[in-house]
Order: structure tokens, then sequence, then C-alpha cells
């Protein structure tokens, strides 16, 4: 099987999961559900994750991985019931991951004193692989050529999505 095919649908749920608290923001009733992962709380005169780290965010981010996990399971590896459940379990841990490593990173780069929405590069490009990855060890073996692959196939993902949605206005910098 081709390393890039397997490294892009091993790590899709994880890399999809950033994506659902911006899309569940967007649902009326749920969107008032907006409590801070860290439910307000400073370090150091500074917000520990921000106010758009939110419970609301990361939850709906590992539903989103469960959901993307099923259907990558179902479609791409035609798994047995026993494989699904696995590759479910993995994608949502791999979801939680992805967006727990972007609230650490908010974290450090509030601590820095770099504003919300401030690029920080190339750390707002791979926090979310970095969790991601590393999650996934809870219930997969460590493979470093797999790993690599993702690290360079999704941070070239998100260089491009972030700039085509520069170019469609609907982010205010490239990056």
């Amino acid at each position: 099987m081709n390393i890039f095919v397997e490294a892009f649908f091993f790590f899709l749920p994880a890399g999809l999961s950033n994506m659902a608290p911006v899309l569940i923001n967007k649902v009326p009733v749920i969107n008032r559900w907006n409590t801070p992962l860290d439910f307000g709380k400073s370090y150091k005169g500074e917000r520990i994750f921000g106010q758009n780290k939110t419970w609301r965010g990361l939850v709906s981010g590992v539903v989103f991985a469960g959901i993307i996990a099923s259907l990558v399971a179902t479609f791409y590896y035609d798994a047995s019931p026993e494989y699904f459940r696995h590759l479910v379990i993995r994608g949502m841990l791999m979801g939680f991951g992805a967006l727990a490593g972007d609230a650490i990173e908010s974290f450090f780069k509030r601590q820095s004193g770099i504003a919300a929405g401030s690029s920080w590069f190339p750390f707002d490009q791979t926090d979310y692989i970095v969790g991601g990855l590393a999650m996934s060890l809870f219930v997969s073996a460590w493979d470093t050529k797999l790993f690599l692959v993702v690290i360079f196939e999704y941070f070239g993902l998100h260089l491009f999505t972030s700039y085509l949605a520069f170019k469609m206005k609907l982010k205010d910098k490239p990056i």
C-alpha cells in the first residue's frame, strides 16, 4: 500500500477534528455552550488557553474524529467489527490529541506574549500533528516511517488549506 495514502487515512480523523469546533460554533443552541477549557483562569497574567479553546470545541472535535474514523474504517479499510472499534477509538484518541496539542501550544503562545490569532510558525502548523500522533500510541505501535510521512503530509496540507482559506477571504493572513 502506498505510504502517502496510508498516512493520509491514518491521520484523517485527527486532521479533520480541528474543523469541528469552527463548524459546531455555527449551530444555534450548541454555540451557547462556550465554557473555556481554562474556565477563565490565568497563569502569570495570561489566560491559560484563551477564550477560543472551549469544552464545546473539544467534545465536538472528538466526536467528529470518531465519525470520520468510522467512515475511514468502513470505506477505506472495510474493517471487521473488532478492527472497526479499534479504528474508531484510535480516531477519537487522535482527535483528542490534536485538540489538546493545539490547546497546549496556545498556552505556550500566550506565555510567550503572542496574541490570539497571530501566527506562530511552525508551531501553529504542527501542534495538532504531534498531539494526535502522541495519542495514537495508546492503541497503535510506533511506526517511524508512517509518522514522518504524516508530519510531512499534514504540515503541507495545513499550509495549503490556510493559504486557500486566505485566498477565499476566510482568513486574514495566509499562514
